[in-house]
């Protein structure tokens, strides 16, 4: 049996292509924690950690992802059975609480190791893929209406794009909500329009907010409130005839049951960071279809890798009502990836070939890295 005997990580600062302008900050600038496991077959996987925005966002920031896999998690895990991934995370679960980015990050080396062993794709181990593409939405977060529009009108020409989500909540809704017009009334029926309030508003502002947005054509309203009033997100869901999309609240399988046990929301955003794995991701999933719920495959803006682990898992979805937004690697200004992700005809396309289907390019690697020291090695595709 394969045993782990080298886990290793690396922090890289991306910059992004454009300010992309959240309720709670404005990134310019995407910190990754590259994750690469070792067995002492010889085999390798790699995984990755990436967080929104660092600590204005939510409770892990790359720098916190990276100590708990170098002191607590890495350590842990040395010499198991890399086959044993079931018995790995329930080690990482026992060793850590929280911090479910890091513990994914981990999971997903774990994984890629396994199917590259194995030759066979991460979506084999999870009872095989059902779609080879999935819808891709973009999200549309300059901040300004006319720079936005141009945007939108680029991807729909390019046809790459035709879902657009919109981040609000940063500025009074009355400016909010002319932004938004502006941008429904630019792009007509050629697209779809959704928006997140990344947890902005009150109870209040919420319903006046979501009324308004159905007004203009707004399809799905994303975590409108906090995540922490889950009372406020039900007589939201009960209310509205605009569909109420779980995010933030969303932590895992255990809050995917308490949403789910009184239908807090209509949509869950599935993200196998913010769930803490794709084993746990996959729970959240099986929730959320045992409700009758809608599923859209969400991201935390990563990079290549975990934006690879993440299709892999949600390519084995039979539904995804209302697609994905596994954009992350496009709001990068470059590419760690030795071949990237093909987006193209409004959809994400699976990547091909053993575990999670990727390989980084070890020189973007060694540009971006916060500390230039020792290089993390490259695996192969």
């Amino acid at each position: 049996m394969p045993r782990i005997d080298l886990i290793e990580t690396t922090l890289l600062d991306i910059p992004t292509i454009r300010g992309h302008v959240l309720s709670m900050t404005t990134m310019t600038a995407q910190s990754v924690v590259l994750v690469r496991v070792r067995f002492d077959d010889g085999s390798e996987g790699i995984g990755e950690g990436t967080s929104i925005g660092g600590l204005s966002y939510g409770g892990e920031s790359a720098e916190s992802i990276k100590l708990a896999i170098d002191h607590y998690i890495g350590p842990a895990l040395m010499g198991h059975d890399g086959n044993d991934i079931n018995g790995a995370i329930g080690i990482i679960e026992r060793t850590v609480r929280g911090n479910p980015i890091a513990r994914c990050a981990v999971e997903i080396a774990l994984w890629d190791g396994l199917g590259r062993r194995l030759g066979v794709p991460v979506a084999q181990l999870f009872g095989g893929a059902v779609r080879p593409a999935m819808p891709v939405a973009w999200t549309l977060a300059s901040g300004n209406s006319t720079t936005d529009i141009a945007e939108a009108e680029a991807m729909i020409e390019a046809r790459r794009h035709n879902i657009f989500k919109l981040k609000i909540g940063k500025r009074d809704l009355k400016s909010d909500i002319a932004h938004v017009g502006a941008i429904c009334a630019a792009v007509g029926d050629r697209a779809s329009i959704r928006v997140d309030v990344n947890q902005a508003w009150d109870l209040a502002t919420a319903r006046r907010g979501v009324a308004m947005l159905e007004e203009i054509g707004v399809e799905l309203a994303e975590q409108p409130v906090r995540a922490e009033f889950l009372r406020d997100l039900k007589a939201l869901t009960d209310t509205s005839r605009l569909s109420i999309m779980a995010d933030e609240v969303l932590q895992g399988p255990i809050d995917a049951m308490r949403v789910a046990a009184n239908r807090s929301a209509d949509v869950f955003a599935v993200k196998i960071g913010q769930s803490g794995g794709l084993r746990r991701g996959s729970e959240v999933i099986a929730i959320g279809q045992a409700a009758g719920l809608g599923l859209y495959g969400g991201t935390m803006l990563e990079a290549g890798v975990s934006t690879a682990a993440a299709l892999q898992l949600f390519s084995t979805v039979e539904t995804l009502h209302w697609g994905t937004e596994l954009f992350g690697p496009l709001l990068l200004k470059d590419e760690i990836l030795a071949e990237p992700i093909r987006y193209a005809d409004f959809c994400v396309h699976l990547p091909q070939g053993p575990g999670i289907g990727v390989a980084l390019d070890p020189d973007k690697v060694r540009f971006y890295r916060r500390d230039r020291g020792a290089t993390l090695a490259p695996t192969g595709s």
